[in-house]
């Protein structure tokens, strides 16, 4: 069996109502800048969006294939374990030129009784953010079910709901079951699990292509509500220039920042997972016994799990997540 390297893959566009065209202006995404483009799926196991290798003599492959022929030399032995043949997370940029829908993401309880599915917990990493951009995320304080049925019932729920002016490098956490929106007017990292489940609250009465309004899932929601999710929910974190600073760390994912203008030298041999990098600014080396993968802005890399010494070069000051499966947290045990 022939070594793995560094992976990259073909980006997955996504044309939203809501979207823009900075995933292609700024990002270097391959796609129509006159098209309103919300989403780029960098790597994604979903089944009908499979993303696929776009570089070395695995080209043409896609994710899940790779699972099944490398096992734990690709994603880790701890992670096959636990996650089998379905790759445990997904990576998106995403633009909102418009307010995205007021909605919740199901438990993995509630969706694997429902969908025989993961449930979806997320993160965002705000790249960009307009002066009177808005994160919805939560209530304001603790609710009732009736209180919540009464405010959606008369049009007033995004009165209940906590709002936050994001700004670039803030970065938001989203478990399964708290209500939430990205505001018009970011351009951010979404950080989740392997799931295209969300349930549909509220669309500020908008319109979808063909002239109709867009499907709701309100009774859906109703059960996946955490009426006591509540209060501020972003985390403000101060770059550290090439040093490696934890961001996220829940039983779903890991999230590093890594701000470099040096070599940083990577040891994962104490790890049992893959690593992605996501490249928000700069361009880099990755470099491994003796072979080098360049990354640019706006690219996402997946690391095999059987590579375990890595050496970051920036090519100019770069900054990336790193994102991994801390397998010494107690993960959901699937029975799909």
């Amino acid at each position: 069996m022939s070594e793995l390297y560094p992976l990259k893959f073909e980006p997955v566009l996504k044309e939203k109502v809501w979207g823009g065209n900075k995933l292609v202006t700024t990002y270097h995404k391959n796609g129509d800048p006159s098209l309103k483009l919300g989403e780029s799926w960098e790597l994604s196991a979903i089944s009908d969006n499979l993303s696929v290798v776009s570089n070395g003599f695995l080209a043409g492959n896609n994710i899940e294939e790779l699972v099944e022929v490398y096992m734990g030399d690709l994603i880790g032995e701890e992670v096959f374990e636990k996650y089998g043949n379905e790759f445990p997370l997904l990576i998106k940029f995403i633009e909102a030129r418009e307010d995205l829908s007021i909605q919740v993401h199901p438990s993995n309880e509630l969706a694997r009784e429902r969908h025989k599915a993961y449930g979806k917990t997320e993160m965002w990493y705000i790249l960009e953010s307009e002066k009177d951009s808005k994160i919805y995320t939560g209530f304001k304080e603790n609710i009732t079910r009736e209180m919540y049925l009464d405010a959606l019932s008369r049009g007033e729920l995004a009165g209940l709901l906590n709002i936050e002016t994001p700004k670039a490098g803030d970065i938001f956490f989203t478990p399964a079951g708290r209500v939430h929106a990205i505001g018009a007017g970011s351009l951010l990292v979404e950080i989740q699990q392997t799931s295209d489940i969300t349930y549909r609250i509220f669309d500020w009465n908008r319109l979808g292509y063909n002239g109709k309004p867009r499907e709701l899932h309100t009774d859906l929601a109703l059960d996946a509500i955490d009426f006591k999710a509540s209060g501020k929910a972003g985390i403000v974190k101060e770059p550290l220039l090439n040093r490696t600073e934890n961001l996220i760390n829940c039983e779903f994912f890991n999230t590093n920042l890594i701000s470099f203008n040096n070599r940083i030298i990577k040891d994962y041999n104490l790890f049992d997972s893959f690593i992605i990098y996501i490249c928000m600014e700069g361009e880099f080396m990755i470099r491994w016994e003796g072979n080098s993968e360049p990354v640019t802005k706006g690219e996402t890399v997946l690391l095999p799990a059987m590579i375990k010494d890595v050496v970051l070069e920036p090519l100019m000051e770069s900054r990336i997540l790193e994102v991994f499966i801390n397998t010494d947290i107690t993960h959901f045990k699937s029975n799909k």
